[in-house]
């Protein structure tokens, strides 16, 4: 499957998780819902960008489509920065960390691929 295609794809199905089912998806992230009420209103605006950014970039053609897959990229970048740095200010555990940081590194090495493929 094209990496571009499967990366959207993967983004709107985990973006529709997340903002039908915010408690569970905080558990498949391995976030505590229950003792942090704000986790499923997080978890629910993680879901709406992970929804439009899989859409647009889906829907995009040409030099968007590849602006697209840039913006992924650094959304990506970002979520994983944001996970190690959770994990060094005790925020979320080592474990949960790499649940977090895994998923995110994998998205940016898709992302570029995509864009040498195009």
């Amino acid at each position: 499957m094209n990496p571009v295609i499967g990366l959207s794809l993967g983004r709107i199905a985990v973006g529709t998780t997340a903002l039908a089912n915010p408690v569970l998806a905080a558990k498949l992230f391995q976030l505590d819902a229950v003792s942090n009420p704000q986790v499923p209103y997080v978890t629910r605006l993680f879901g709406s960008r992970e929804i439009a950014l899989g859409v647009a970039t889906l829907v995009a053609g040409g030099k968007t489509q590849r602006a697209m897959i840039g913006l992924g990229i650094l959304v990506d970048a970002a979520d994983a920065g944001t996970g190690y740095l959770a994990m060094q200010d005790g925020s979320i555990s080592r474990k949960t960390a790499m649940t977090l940081i895994g998923p995110a590194v994998g998205a940016v090495a898709s992302g570029f691929v995509g864009l040498l493929k195009r």
